[in-house]
């Protein structure tokens, strides 16, 4: 599932290290030249344009929910950035404990980070002036808590969700960042995401990382996970360093762009700095744009949040959209120059019209024409009617006469076949329940959140 971590620019091993441990995360030790750390990072941020986007922008002011395993506060990169809200899991384990947040603090760095060292140093996330709301849903593996939230009903996970993105609301969050997937959807979900949407927060979410997986749909595409695939959700894909779609990506109509996933350095729950692969940090990256442009426009409807970024990608697809990038890869400069046309759109800003209207509203639309009846028009139509009492009237002696010949048991032989269930809403098998999120992401020592790949049961975001 996972391409082989790829060579900081320099190598030396008393410089940095980065030699692959397991699959998909790697572990770069605290002794390194934080600058080097820097410098493997600049190819990421360079991707999605953040620099060239951070003259206008650097997201002050905005709020990302990050609803995933939690986020540690502490770490040097995100010092100050983090509120820390409820712990939705239904188990108990401590914050300060190795194995808690461990996937949720690699997503907030790549979101808000800001460095160190005068911000010189370490991760720099795309919005790196924004704040971070951390909500915990989801355990990493190896959380003491895990076989228990393991075990939980899927209404009771599905419900955390949807009290989760409610908690968000309230907190007035100005973007929602779910890096983890769902194997069926939920109508309280969908209900609280729509009320999210409702209050102007704009919701991204991993579309899923099942793209070399073998279970396939009736289309030949992933599965789909959810929330990517509920409206109004921007479902995000993985590309790797080149910009070609990440082999563990999942290819389906969810995706609707793409950010790198491949190899992206982030900062741990530990203080240390990984590699972790997979849609999670390709959905972290564009909740970091959406962010930008929050911070921004403020005001911006959500959907028009995501039409400035999905219209203004690169690396733009034949033919302008495909099942695996989407529309193309982020842009966050080019983002926010097209948000900066949408907000002075009529209907952009919360509070006007958001109703849009094509081809010159309905001011434009001339009447159908009715030409009057005269006395020969009623006749025919009188005619039309007669005839369909009359057919009406036949069928119902046809049906009277089959229900005699049922009754006198001609067709005794006949039984009405059995009701078609389709089982269970949501399978009882925890691959297709809930993803927690790093997917193809790996670490190592105490923070490692599973083995070999996947390292979770589901390999979705």
């Amino acid at each position: 599932m996972l391409n082989s971590p790829r060579t900081p620019r320099r190598a030396a091993a008393s410089v940095l290290m980065l030699a692959l441990l397991g699959a998909g995360a790697v572990a770069v030790p605290a002794s390194a030249r934080a600058d080097t750390v820097r410098d493997a990072q600049m190819w990421v941020l360079d991707a999605v344009s953040a620099p060239s986007a951070w003259s206008v922008t650097r997201g002050q002011g905005a709020t990302v929910a990050v609803i995933d395993s939690g986020v540690n506060p502490a770490v040097s990169d995100l010092a100050g950035s983090v509120t820390t809200g409820p712990d939705l899991t239904g188990v108990h384990t401590p914050p300060g404990n190795p194995n808690w947040g461990v996937h949720g603090t690699w997503m907030a760095s790549l979101i808000a980070g800001h460095g160190h060292a005068g911000g010189g140093s370490g991760i720099m996330g795309v919005a790196p002036a924004s704040k971070i709301l951390s909500i915990r849903v989801v355990t990493d593996r190896h959380d003491p808590g895990y076989s228990a939230y393991e075990h939980e009903s899927d209404g009771r996970v599905q419900n955390a969700l949807a009290r989760a993105i409610t908690y968000a609301i309230s907190h007035r969050a100005d973007v929602i960042s779910m890096s983890l997937g769902y194997g069926e959807p939920s109508t309280v979900v969908r209900s609280a995401l729509q009320d999210a949407l409702d209050h102007g927060i704009v919701v991204v979410a991993s579309s899923g990382n099942s793209g070399n997986s073998g279970n396939v749909g009736p289309a030949g595409q992933a599965p789909y996970s959810f929330p990517a695939d509920y409206p109004g959700v921007l479902g995000v894909a993985a590309v790797s360093r080149s910009g070609s779609p990440a082999g563990f990506s999942s290819d389906n109509l969810s995706v609707q762009v793409a950010a790198p996933g491949v190899n992206v350095p982030a900062q741990g729950r530990d203080g240390q700095y990984w590699l972790v692969s997979g849609t999670s940090p390709a959905c972290a990256l564009t909740a970091g744009v959406a962010a930008l442009i929050k911070a921004r426009y403020p005001g911006l409807a959500p959907a028009r949040v995501v039409q400035a970024i999905t219209s203004s990608t690169q690396d733009r697809p034949a033919g302008g959209y495909d099942n695996k990038i989407g529309f193309g890869t982020v842009d966050a400069a080019a983002a926010l120059a097209a948000a900066a046309k949408a907000a002075r759109q009529p209907g952009g800003q919360a509070g006007a019209a958001t109703t849009l209207h094509f081809g010159g509203g309905a001011a434009a639309v001339r009447p159908v024409p009715i030409t009057p009846r005269g006395a020969a028009g009623l006749v025919v139509a009188s005619l039309f009617a007669l005839a369909f009492l009359v057919a009406t009237g036949l069928a119902g002696r046809r049906l009277l006469s089959l229900r005699r010949v049922l009754s006198r048991g001609q067709h005794a032989a006949y039984r009405p076949p059995p009701p078609v269930w389709p089982g269970p809403q949501v399978q009882a098998t925890w691959p297709d329940r809930a993803d927690p999120g790093p997917g193809a992401e790996q670490a190592v020592g105490s923070a490692d959140p599973g083995g070999s790949r996947p390292a979770w049961p589901d390999p979705r975001p």
